[in-house]
C-alpha cells in the first residue's frame, strides 16, 4: 500500500508542477486553488508512505516521478524540446527509480 501511496504522491507532484504554469504567477484563482490542493495532497500522501518506506528511497522516487512526469508533460503541453540527450536523461532517471524500488 505504501508504494501505491508514493506513486499517487508523485502523480500529484506532477499535477502541482504543471499547475504552476497555469496559475500565471498565482493570478488565476481556479488553477491556483487546484495547484495548492495538489501540493497538499502530494505532501500528505508522501507522509503516509513514509510510515513504512525508507526516507531516502521514498523521497528520491517521489521527486523522480515528479521530474519525469513534468518533463514529459512539458514536452507534450508546452512544446518544450525533446532532444535525444534530454530523453536519454529521462531514461536514466527512470532507471534510477526502478533501481531504488528493486533495492528497497
Amino acid at each position: 500500500m505504501s508504494w501505491f501511496l508514493l506513486f499517487l504522491a508523485g502523480m500529484f507532484e506532477i499535477g502541482w508542477a504543471i499547475g504552476l504554469k497555469y496559475t500565471e504567477g498565482f493570478s488565476r484563482p481556479l488553477p491556483t486553488i487546484l495547484t495548492i490542493a495538489a501540493m497538499v495532497a502530494s505532501i500528505a500522501l508522501l507522509g503516509m508512505a513514509l510510515r513504512t518506506l525508507p526516507l531516502g528511497t521514498a523521497y528520491a522516487i517521489w521527486t523522480g516521478i515528479g521530474t519525469v512526469g513534468t518533463v514529459i508533460l512539458g514536452i507534450v503541453l508546452f512544446a518544450e524540446p525533446a532532444t535525444a540527450l534530454r530523453l536519454g536523461c529521462i531514461g536514466l532517471i527512470v532507471a534510477g527509480i526502478a533501481g531504488l524500488k528493486l533495492t528497497a
